[in-house]
């Protein structure tokens, strides 16, 4: 009797698991819809800002995680693309246009044709000069926009007209842009999840684990590197766009090599290549800063110690540790 007591239990536990995963994302996302309609019964009213900057960024790892985990693609210049997706924005407020889904799908285009151009050089090298040259091609953005004088140059520009969505929309909540972000960031998170299980997501692991085979098989390896690297870097040209009006301001800084390196460590921590890689990442990278800064101005060497406390308890990513035995994603 214990026995078979045992194995009803132990049968019904993977169930209760797999109930308990598909129900977190509805909850975490039922979570943040209504923080902004609590926050400020409890004096929390910047932390609307602040989350609402932590999905935009979930929005730009998610992307690069696409490329990374699942198709090996190390890239060290995403936030060029960023960056392309804010000076859009830029360009059409200067020429004084004033929809914000105009604004955003110009920038998701501009961002998708720099990253088909750029894609198309790079991915004809592998490994770290695959990596050097993203690089390249994001510190020439970089220096682009420094040189853009038009546009602030170095110091960047300021919106002061932010961008509307519509009288209906602009009228609804305050937060209405909040909303629309986390719907924006929903949305990736759940066609990542999709992509990462669809043929095209497995061909590309393919691809990231043996490159060779793959293409001894017939698949047209390139195209399909290409095809990633464009839509990656078209939806971090949406996260760039909304950065910016999130700021109301841009400046050649957010394209900067050290934002695409922060923007990879936040992937690598949460989990380069797993569905739940990209927002721990953020959480943990943004959440750890923003608490630091409260203690010390000198918030990067503590930064540092914690975050490689976490990379030995955690070398392949902290959602591995959420991860089932035996699976391996």
């Amino acid at each position: 009797m214990d026995q078979t007591k045992d194995l009803a239990i132990s049968a019904a536990a993977p169930t209760a698991r797999h109930i308990g995963a598909k129900l977190l994302p509805w909850a975490l996302l039922l979570a943040l819809a209504v923080f902004p309609l609590l926050a400020p019964h409890f004096g929390l009213e910047y932390y609307v800002g602040f989350v609402r900057r932590l999905l935009i960024m979930v929005i730009a790892a998610a992307s690069l995680n696409v490329i990374l985990g699942y198709g090996g693609m190390v890239a060290l210049g995403h936030a060029g693309f960023v960056g392309v997706g804010a000076y859009t924005v830029v360009a059409l407020v200067d020429a004084g246009f004033a929809s914000a889904w105009g604004a955003w799908a110009a920038a998701f285009a501009v961002s998708a044709l720099f990253a088909a151009m750029i894609g198309a050089v790079s991915l004809r090298t592998r490994g770290v000069y695959f990596l050097m040259i993203t690089l390249a091609f994001a510190q020439m953005l970089y220096y682009l926009a420094v040189s853009l004088n038009t546009w602030g140059g170095d110091d960047g520009y300021g919106i002061y007209t932010p961008l509307s969505f519509g009288a209906a929309l602009d009228a609804l909540h305050a937060d209405i842009f909040y909303w629309i972000v986390l719907a924006a960031a929903a949305l990736t998170f759940a066609f990542a999840s999709r992509l990462q299980v669809s043929r095209f997501g497995h061909a590309l692991t393919g691809i990231r684990d043996n490159e060779t085979r793959m293409m001894a098989l017939g698949y047209p390896v390139y195209r399909l590197k290409l095809a990633a690297f464009t839509g990656a870097g078209a939806v971090a040209g949406l996260a760039g766009a909304m950065l910016a009006s999130h700021n109301n301001f841009v400046s050649p800084s957010m394209m900067h090599w050290t934002e695409s390196a922060t923007l990879l460590v936040m992937v690598v921590l949460g989990g380069a290549g797993r569905r739940w890689g990209a927002p721990l990442g953020v959480v943990i990278w943004m959440v750890l800063a923003e608490v630091l800064k409260f203690y010390t101005e000198y918030w990067h060497w503590p930064m540092g110690l914690l975050l490689l406390l976490i990379v030995f308890c955690a070398p392949r990513g902290v959602a591995a540790l959420f991860a089932g035995k035996g699976k391996a994603r």
